[in-house]
């Protein structure tokens, strides 16, 4: 690693919608950022269909002549959604085989305009990384302030306690995937403890009855 650029991304796992979504900025932000990752010669791992902003994403990487793995479960598969066109398609057992596979074989994680499913994977990924479990760049693409109500809930959930405020750096955030993957390969990650004594404790007579742990006090 360099000093200007600290991280090696070879292959980026992008989380997405299985809809195309109500506005045309989000399709066209899904193939801004399949272009990006093509023109960087980054590989591209993503959930394996063909439908969406997904298929959207993988479709440009491919006309670009980028590579494109996509990890499936079987029962997807049965419903005819994979895409039959990529460079590899791994089908695995269930969701959550789904998922850890994509990030054994990501080096970062961005996500996309999306609905439960890209909500569900993106959480999965920055709780691991609040965990130290791994230490790898997390993006998210802000097409249309999609993302706001996301980053205003972190910044909620840190100033009422519940996260350390250095945690909110744990997410790099970006309207442009040029700018997103410069951000995302300059990241450094802050390690902070997850658990803090709150303030108010200290005067409370029911302290005695509420733990925090050792490593924290």
């Amino acid at each position: 690693m360099n000093a200007q650029n600290p991280n090696t991304l070879k292959s980026i796992a992008v989380y997405c919608g299985s809809n195309l979504g109500a506005r045309p900025e989000y399709h066209k932000a899904a193939q801004q950022m399949g272009q990006a990752l093509a023109q960087r010669d980054m590989r591209l791992v993503y959930g394996g269909g063909n439908i969406g902003l997904m298929g959207t994403v993988a479709d440009t990487v491919l006309e670009q002549g980028g590579e494109v793995v996509g990890v499936i479960p079987t029962f997807l598969v049965e419903k005819e959604v994979a895409h039959q066109g990529l460079s590899e398609l791994i089908e695995t057992t269930d969701m959550a085989t789904r998922k850890y596979k994509m990030i054994e074989l990501a080096d970062g994680f961005i996500a996309l305009a999306g609905g439960l499913g890209t909500f569900e994977e993106l959480y999965e990924v920055l709780s691991l990384a609040q965990l130290r479990l791994h230490a790898k760049p997390i993006g998210v693409l802000n097409t249309h302030g999609f993302f706001d109500p996301v980053i205003a809930t972190l910044q909620k959930a840190a100033d009422e306690g519940f996260m350390p405020h250095a945690n909110l750096s744990l997410l790099c955030v970006s309207d442009d995937p040029d700018e997103l993957l410069e951000m995302m390969a300059n990241y450094r990650f802050i390690d902070a403890p997850k658990w803090t004594r709150p303030t108010w404790l200290d005067t409370s007579p029911e302290k005695a009855l509420h733990h925090t742990p050792k490593s924290q006090l």
